[in-house]
């Protein structure tokens, strides 16, 4: 059920980004030939609209949308349709349509978040907007890996109800505080947490250890005090754009840290996350509830809005690169040259794609 999720979310997400193109390139006079949900190869024409023909192709993650001169050749140099070519439009234009996929991917996260916050979206009790927060729980907020809890099945999302060592045991009101404080006061005996994953109630036995945290014994959690809050209207899109902003703020920060260390040589593939991946952290998603499946993926959506503008050969930031520099140059990039850095740039992603996931089917076992 994960990867039938996760495939939905993917496809979503692509035809999302697609569209943005397809739409701009559209509205700016671009021959737009095809619109095609899934990759090739193709099992049916849906329909026709305008000079577009909307298919369905066979391997269900995501879409394309074929732009004419996008990939520039002598037909869209020079050829009878020359005029509503990508290539031959003004350098303003064809950054429109490059950006327009990465926008609409913002655009609908800053949506998705908008919709959590009418439904009711779990926030922290502290974090000083409008509105009033209810039915405030602990929240593991993150798990360490290798830890004790991460061992008992503790997973981020999972709300404390009750945590016991010996005869004594912390009700409710709980915090995060006095949690962590039981932990560290709890000698030699293990813990039994009780807790929810969404709506079934789960039981795990934890023996704290010292090393986690500096001086004092842990069992490899982070918490906060979270409640739900629910906004009208006008204020859940506000607050959802503020919200996005600060999401694709510390995606931002995130990405430069990681390239960063990269860069240095203290980066690897324990820091990035594939397909597989991601298909677990959708099932563990899918257990917490609806809202905190929309919320991821809003989050998803950011990220993919951030990754696709690095300045990267076949990425839309890669594209955007090489018509800054023709800009500046004042004449285009050879043709040669341009698609030689996209196809290479496409296959270096595949081959990074495959060691990922490689890599992830590995840390399974």
């Amino acid at each position: 059920m994960s990867i039938i999720i996760f495939i939905i979310i993917l496809a979503v997400l692509i035809l999302v980004h697609e569209f943005g193109h397809f739409i701009v390139a559209v509205k700016s006079g671009i021959k737009v030939s095809e619109f095609g949900i899934g990759f090739p190869p193709r099992l049916k024409k849906l329909f026709r609209w305008k000079e577009t023909d909307f298919t369905l192709n066979a391997i269900p993650f995501g879409g394309f949308v074929k732009i004419f001169g996008e990939n520039p050749n002598e037909e869209s140099i020079s050829g009878p349709d020359s005029a509503r070519s990508f290539v031959n439009k003004s350098k303003w234009i064809q950054s429109l349509v490059l950006v327009a996929g990465v926008s609409f991917n913002i655009i609908f996260a800053w949506l998705l978040i908008s919709a959590g916050f009418m439904s009711g979206l779990p926030t922290p009790v502290d974090y000083g907007g409008p509105g009033k927060i209810e039915n405030a729980r602990v929240i593991i907020t993150s798990v360490t890996k290798d830890s004790p809890a991460e061992k008992a099945n503790l997973k981020t999302g999972d709300a404390i109800i009750s945590i016991a060592s010996g005869k004594n045991t912390l009700f409710a009101p709980l915090s995060p505080e006095n949690v962590s404080e039981f932990i560290k006061n709890s000698g030699d005996e293990k813990i039994d947490i009780v807790y929810t994953r969404g709506e079934t109630e789960l039981r795990s036995s934890v023996l704290p250890v010292v090393g986690i945290v500096e001086n004092k014994k842990a069992i490899g959690i982070s918490m906060d005090l979270i409640g739900i809050l629910h906004l009208p209207f006008y204020q859940a899109f506000w607050e959802g754009a503020k919200t996005t902003v600060s999401l694709l703020q510390a995606i931002v920060v995130g990405l430069y840290g990681f390239l960063r260390d990269i860069v240095l040589g203290r980066g690897g593939f324990s820091q990035v996350t594939g397909p597989v991946g991601i298909v677990g952290m959708v099932g563990d998603v899918s257990h917490l509830g609806f809202i905190y499946l929309l919320s991821f993926t809003a989050f998803i959506s950011l990220n993919l809005a951030v990754i696709n503008l690095l300045p990267f050969p076949a990425l839309d930031g890669g594209r955007l690169l090489f018509v800054f520099i023709e800009a500046i140059r004042r004449k285009p990039i050879s043709v040669r040259v341009a698609n030689t850095c996209n196809g290479v740039g496409f296959s270096l992603l595949i081959l990074l794609m495959v060691a990922v996931t490689v890599h992830d089917v590995i840390k399974l076992f």
